[in-house]
């Protein structure tokens, strides 16, 4: 068994899908109409192209609002992403204006950064050391 699809709520997938493809760097996988605005809408990382798929879910579930303003409140990261250097990336990402909750911070085994994905959620990037 094997992690196929995840999924981040967002409050609009097309700036969603610009911000996770043009931002951080993710390439759109598939793009289907669901009927109304709504699309099966995945990214990918592109160094597995074949790997596990982000959907971009819409967040019109009358549960998402509360609980992604809930994670925000108490300044939960809604999921995490794995980078060689999250002080080069963070550094990266601030050069291309993404507002950050937290700063780079090194817990022995692993550092993170939280980011605002400015689709309602909190990212966190994070690296483990060897």
């Amino acid at each position: 068994m094997r992690i196929n699809l995840t999924s981040v709520f967002v409050d609009d997938q097309e700036k969603a899908l610009r911000f996770y493809t043009d931002v951080l760097g993710f390439v759109k996988k598939h793009d289907v109409p669901m009927g109304g605005e709504d699309r099966w809408l995945t990214v990918v990382s592109p160094q597995d192209p074949d790997g596990t798929e982000l959907l971009l879910e819409p967040s019109g579930h009358p549960a998402a609002k509360p609980f992604k303003e809930a994670l925000v409140a108490d300044g939960i990261p809604f999921t995490s992403f794995a980078v060689d250097d999250v002080d080069a990336e963070y550094e990266r990402l601030r050069g291309l204006g993404v507002r950050f909750t937290q700063e780079p911070v090194d817990m022995g085994p692993v550092t993170t950064a939280v980011l605002d994905d400015t689709c309602g959620n909190l990212i966190q990037i994070a690296h483990h050391a060897g």
